[in-house]
C-alpha cells in the first residue's frame, strides 16, 4: 500500500494562507466600528454658518469648475481623479473609488458642487443633481469592510481547518483527503462571496442583498463539504482499487 498523502509543505502553505486571510478579515471587521462612527458623524454634521477658515466638522457646499478629469482606465492602481478650481482659481485635487455616476461625465469647464467636510471634498454633485462620493467620502465604507471580512472568513476558515487537519493525522490518507475537500470547498465559498460582492456593487443593490444571495450558496457549500468529508472518511473516495493482475490475499490464505 502506498503511504498516506500527507503532503506536509502543501498543508503548511494552506494553513498559513488561512491564518493570513483570517487576520485580514478580523482587521476589516474591527475597522467597521470606526467607519460606522465616522459615517454617523458625517450624517449628523450641521451646515456651516459661513465658510470656515480651516478644516471643520460642519458641512458646507462649494461651487467648483472642472479643470480636467481622468478616469485612469487601464492604469494599474490608478483611481479616477479630477482637478477642480475654486472661483479664486485655487485647484483642488480629488479622487474617486469608481467612475460612475458623476466623474465619468465630467468635462472641462463644467460646474459642480462639492460637499466639504473636515477640509476634504467628500461628495460631488453635477448640474443634473447626480451625486458621487469621493475617496474621502465616509458613506458606504462600513459595507466595503463587512464585505471584505465576509470573503476573508469564507475562505480563511476552511483553509485553516483543511490545512491543519492532515498535520494532526499524519499518514492517514482518508484524513488527508478530507482536509483537501475542506480546503477546496473554502476556495469555492470565497469565490462565491467575491462574486456576490461584485454583483451587489455593480448593480447598486442594498447591502442586505449580500447575505440574501451568499447565505443560501454558503449553506449549499457546507452541505456539499459535509457530504464529501463523510465520504472521504469512510473511504468512498479512495483511489486504490485492487488491480486485476494482483493476487487476492484472502484467496490464498
Amino acid at each position: 500500500m502506498r503511504s498516506g498523502g500527507w503532503q506536509g509543505p502543501g498543508n503548511v502553505t494552506w494553513l498559513l494562507m488561512g491564518v493570513a486571510t483570517l487576520v485580514t478579515g478580523v482587521a476589516m471587521a474591527l475597522e467597521v466600528r470606526g467607519a460606522l462612527d465616522r459615517e454617523r458623524e458625517f450624517r449628523a454634521a450641521p451646515a456651516c454658518a459661513s465658510v470656515p477658515v480651516k478644516a471643520s466638522g460642519c458641512r458646507w457646499e462649494q461651487e467648483f469648475t472642472v479643470r480636467k478629469a481622468d478616469l485612469n482606465r487601464g492604469r494599474r492602481n490608478g483611481s479616477p481623479e479630477a482637478e477642480l478650481l475654486l472661483p479664486s482659481g485655487e485647484p483642488w485635487h480629488v479622487t474617486f473609488r469608481q467612475t460612475d455616476p458623476v466623474v465619468s461625465e465630467l468635462a472641462p469647464g463644467e460646474k459642480v458642487v462639492g460637499t466639504v467636510w473636515h477640509g476634504q471634498v467628500v461628495e460631488v454633485r453635477d448640474a443634473d443633481g447626480r451625486r458621487q462620493q469621493t475617496s474621502h467620502g465616509p458613506v458606504g465604507w462600513p459595507e466595503d469592510r463587512l464585505g471584505g471580512a465576509l470573503a476573508c472568513f469564507a475562505f480563511g476558515l476552511p483553509a485553516l481547518v483543511g490545512g491543519a487537519w492532515p498535520l494532526f493525522a499524519r499518514g492517514d490518507r482518508r484524513h488527508a483527503t478530507a482536509g483537501g475537500v475542506v480546503r477546496w470547498h473554502g476556495v469555492c465559498m470565497g469565490v462565491a462571496a467575491l462574486f456576490t460582492l461584485w454583483a451587489q456593487s455593480a448593480n447598486g443593490w442594498p447591502f442586505w442583498a449580500v447575505p440574501a444571495i451568499w447565505g443560501p450558496l454558503a449553506l449549499l457549500g457546507l452541505a456539499s463539504m459535509t457530504a464529501f468529508v463523510i465520504a472521504a472518511l469512510r473511504g468512498d473516495m479512495d483511489d486504490e482499487a485492487p488491480s486485476a493482475h494482483e493476487p487476492n490475499p484472502t484467496a490464498t490464505a
